[in-house]
């Protein structure tokens, strides 16, 4: 039974060693138990004059226009992120998402998701009108594999093979249906005429 683990034997484990056994068997150990000797001691400290703060609440940054919050919260936190503000209907989606709903409803992050597609459905049509449309081939690194390590991945367990044959769909499925909407609109504008 001595050639057997420890962990892996029904009787009683052997008692714990001290730490002077520990400290002389494995070198190092034990390093942090006295707080003197940590290098992250005078971190854990409270003493905000050594940290050269000279205010009790930070101050506070400009609110330039309105920025959205959850209605949870009482107030903006001092700094906030301004390089994105919300504009146009999907902001206006994510505004009400925030207004109207607290961020332990479904409503909130649905809002928010349906604010996302509508903002990335504006910019691909941004790029088609502009002459440089997306290329989802490239795009979504279909192409990354070679055939031959396509077939390979099929026949290995890797976990991303259950849901490949849906992939395709998921990809040229809102390209589908938007060509499809946008030749029955111009066919509805041509019959006008």
């Amino acid at each position: 039974m001595t050639d057997v683990n420890r962990p892996y034997v029904a009787d009683k484990p052997a008692e714990r060693p001290t730490n002077e056994e520990l400290r002389a068997r494995i070198p190092g150990w034990g390093a942090d138990l006295d707080p003197a000797d940590r290098p992250s001691t005078p971190k854990e400290r409270f003493d905000p004059g050594a940290t050269g703060a000279h205010w009790e609440f930070p101050d506070r940054q400009e609110e330039t226009f309105p920025r959205e919050r959850s209605i949870e919260h009482g107030m903006l936190p001092p700094v906030f992120g301004t390089v994105a503000p919300l504009h146009g209907l999907s902001g206006l989606i994510r505004r009400t998402a925030y207004a109207r709903f607290g961020e332990g409803r479904l409503a909130h992050w649905l809002l928010l998701i349906v604010g996302d597609r509508v903002e990335s459905t504006g910019a691909h049509l941004r790029a088609a009108l502009a002459l440089r449309p997306d290329d989802p081939v490239t795009e979504t690194g279909v192409l990354t594999e070679s055939a031959e390590r396509e077939l390979a991945a099929f026949r290995s367990s890797r976990a991303d093979t259950s849901h490949r044959w849906i992939d395709p769909l998921l990809v040229a499925g809102p390209w589908v249906i938007t060509g499809w909407i946008g030749w029955r609109i111009l066919r509805a504008v041509l019959r006008r005429r």
